[in-house]
């Protein structure tokens, strides 16, 4: 069993502020909410702020911050207590969902990750992240299901978001909405079903994971943590790699019982041999005239040839071990599950996005650019050399 964390293994782990949907005023919530999340560490966090950066809002001082594990954050702005998380702190909190529930809803179906901000007994408006999934993602979980194993993804995101991405690259078993401190026990249940475990993840969450699990997988592009914790580290976080390291393994493995088998066989044979159990056969001569240089007079093999026949062992275990270094990696095609729908970049955060989703539009000197959120076109459209030039 392979299980995959989400953020940062299976995305690129740079999300984006798709959507911003108030009560009254957009630039109202985003700007509350990036106060809250201002000097986060969270992915989600520094999105929001990145957000609020691009479109040049003025944030609010913020006090009282306090982070809550796999939830969100709590800050005091204006006076005011503000609540910025999941369904799950808000439903914590007896926050009044204030009719947001279908957006909610749709905004999940579409595999992004809903953030509520509440404040004054009820939320305010909703935050809507996505982040796009690596280009292998896909290839690399057939690949693996190719090979036999089965795939899980685990993630804190609600069931419906996580479903969404596990179906984009194919996954049919979703541990959804587990906390960071959880994801470890989520490992040991599979490991009490008799199962193997490998574990991926590339965050500080995921080193108890990556710890519990028979096999750790660290993703190179993530934290020193996990890569001290983990027992594989793929340096360039392709995730190819792990069907490249699971082949490969399978392969060693195949290749060190092909050695035993051999060195035992050919040693059970030769060495009775070499100890003179052909006495017994030959002791009152008899030795045919062609065997004369091998067996002697008497069925005891020639000390040379015994030496010989040893280092000639050697030789075939070790020839049969180089034969690894024909081993090629597992060729993963990057691509996204097979969609054919025309792909375009933001040219101001560098993301990936289908042109048909892509939240705005601009025209410049004739040609079309795609944004993934608002507050990347605002951004273009006020300086659009600045974000084509680089």
């Amino acid at each position: 069993t392979v299980m995959l964390d989400k953020t940062g293994t299976l995305t690129r782990g740079e999300p984006m502020v798709t959507d911003v949907i108030p009560e009254s005023s957009r630039d109202n919530i985003l700007k509350l909410a990036a106060a809250a999340e201002y000097g986060s560490e969270h992915p989600l966090g520094e999105a929001i702020v990145k957000a609020a950066s691009m479109e040049e809002l003025e944030l609010p001082s913020a006090s009282g911050f306090n982070a809550i594990p796999g939830q969100g954050v709590e800050a005091v702005i204006d006076k005011k207590n503000i609540v910025l998380g999941n369904l799950r702190l808000i439903n914590e909190k007896k926050l009044s969902l204030n009719g947001f529930n279908e957006e909610a809803e749709r905004l999940r179906d579409q595999g992004k990750t809903v953030m509520y901000l509440g404040t004054d007994g009820k939320v305010e408006g909703l935050l809507a992240l996505a982040d796009t999934l690596k280009p292998d993602a896909f290839a690399s979980v057939k690949a693996l299901k190719d090979m036999g194993a089965e795939v899980v993804m685990v993630t804190g995101d609600n069931s419906r978001t996580a479903e969404a991405i596990a179906k984009e690259v194919g996954i049919d078993q979703v541990l959804a909405e587990v906390l960071p401190e959880n994801k470890a026990e989520e490992v040991k249940k599979l490991q009490e079903q008799h199962r193997v475990v490998a574990m991926v993840g590339d965050g500080i969450n995921d080193a108890p994971a990556l710890a519990q699990a028979d096999v750790g997988i660290a993703i190179g592009t993530g934290t020193d943590v996990a890569m001290e914790t983990g027992d594989i580290t793929l340096i360039s976080g392709d995730l190819g790699g792990i069907a490249t390291a699971i082949s490969l393994s399978k392969r060693t493995v195949r290749t060190i019982k092909q050695n035993l088998f051999w060195a035992f066989a050919y040693n059970t044979v030769l060495i009775p041999v070499a100890a003179g159990v052909l006495y017994l056969a030959f002791r009152n001569g008899g030795i045919p005239s062609g065997l004369h240089f091998i067996l002697g007079d008497y069925g005891f093999l020639n000390p040379i040839l015994a030496a010989a026949a040893m280092a000639l062992s050697s030789i075939t275990v070790v020839t049969n071990s180089l034969r690894l270094k024909r081993y090629r990696p597992v060729k993963i095609e990057s691509n996204s599950g097979g969609n054919t729908m025309a792909k375009a970049i933001d040219p101001v955060c560098k993301m990936e996005i289908e042109e048909k989703s892509a939240v705005a539009t601009s025209e410049y000197k004739g040609k079309k650019y795609y944004f993934c959120a608002k507050g990347c076109k605002i951004a273009f459209d006020k300086e659009p050399e600045k974000y084509l030039a680089g």
